[in-house]
């Protein structure tokens, strides 16, 4: 392993509670690094702009990019907006870095369209964009005159669909259930949401959708509303952990644990403890790691598949100790095209 070269972070985060500080000891099958064939990713020079580190996720997500900087020995500078709702904050950081010499620009926006002004500058020099997690609006790219090199990320209706699965494996009956969101419009949130109703067998029926804005307190409060007005309940369906952990209390404090289910995407501790009953995992920590190699690989000239999925994982109570063991990877092998590019 290379010593790194240089590493400038703009912003440094608290440590993260125990319970996501677990070891990684999953792995890809990106194959042995090291080896005669390996290219000079140690030559590049990446500029990284991402959500705020106000959230655990984004956190793991940076450790992923730190992780294969360490690797590769790129230099690297990561800006990451104030909060995760910072969408002009982060726009503002981008276009300082496109005023910037960089190899390639890893992106992950708050929204589909609130880095387009510092997607069109690098794009007007011909200097090659990565995205991950959330995806760039693909009207507002063209419109800009920008393509980017390749989108990595969930594949969120997956992630969706197979919650929904589960929740029919969970309760054969069905029932009435309410589905809790990011913000408002964010497609990832939305993406989520319709491959769950997508999913959902006909027993079940959605009768109330709201948005909580990523936010656990607000998640709680309104599903504290939901079920005043929907008592018999079968299950929420929520867009994120941490918002489905708010969710949770809401149903132990009406004393409805076991009778109305919390499903959600993500939420491994939260399954674990109990308070989630089912969560599709995915892993930032991937898409970080991911995404830097495949900027590192456009730097050096290869061509990037247009779209990578990155690995999901079903979380149940069987195994939610052995995905708690396994993160920040996901427990089981998965394939990295990047790192084959970089000949790894």
């Amino acid at each position: 392993m290379r010593t790194p070269k240089k590493m400038r972070v703009s912003l440094c985060v608290a440590a993260v509670g125990a319970s996501l500080l677990l070891a990684a000891c999953g792995s890809d099958d990106s194959g042995d690094s090291g080896d005669g064939d390996s290219k000079d990713a140690a030559s590049t020079n990446i500029g990284i702009v991402i959500k705020g580190l106000d959230n655990p996720f984004f956190q793991h997500m940076e450790d992923g990019i730190n992780a294969e900087q360490e690797e590769s020995g790129a230099e690297v500078e990561i800006q990451a907006a104030a909060s995760i709702t910072d969408t002009n904050g982060q726009a503002d950081k981008l276009t300082n870095l496109a005023n910037q010499d960089f190899d390639c620009y890893l992106v992950n926006p708050i929204s589909g369209t609130n880095l387009i002004q510092g997607i069109a500058q690098i794009a007007a020099k011909d200097i090659p964009i990565v995205n991950i997690d959330n995806p760039v609006e693909a009207d507002a790219a063209e419109a800009a005159d920008a393509e980017v090199a390749t989108y990595i990320g969930t594949d969120n209706v997956a992630a969706g669909a197979m919650v929904a699965d589960q929740l029919a494996k969970l309760d054969s009956d069905g029932g009435d259930v309410a589905t809790v969101g990011g913000i408002a419009g964010d497609v990832t949130s939305a993406q989520r949401i319709d491959g769950f109703k997508e999913g959902l067998s006909d027993s079940f029926e959605v009768v109330q959708e709201v948005a909580a804005n990523w936010d656990r307190q607000e998640a709680q409060t309104q599903a504290e509303t939901i079920l005043q007005a929907n008592p018999d309940l079968a299950a929420f369906f929520v867009a994120n952990d941490d918002m489905a952990m708010g969710v949770a209390r809401a149903v132990a404090a009406a004393d409805k644990k076991g009778k109305t289910l919390v499903v959600s995407v993500d939420g491994i501790d939260g399954v674990a403890s109990g308070d989630i009953d089912a969560a599709v995992a995915q892993y930032p920590f991937v898409v970080g790691k991911m995404g830097l190699q495949a900027c590192e690989a456009a730097a050096l000239g290869e061509d990037l598949p247009e779209k990578v999925d990155t690995p999901i994982a079903l979380i149940t109570p069987d195994n939610a100790k052995e995905a708690q063991d396994a993160f920040p990877e996901p427990p089981n092998d998965y394939d990295n095209p990047f790192a084959d590019l970089l000949g790894r």
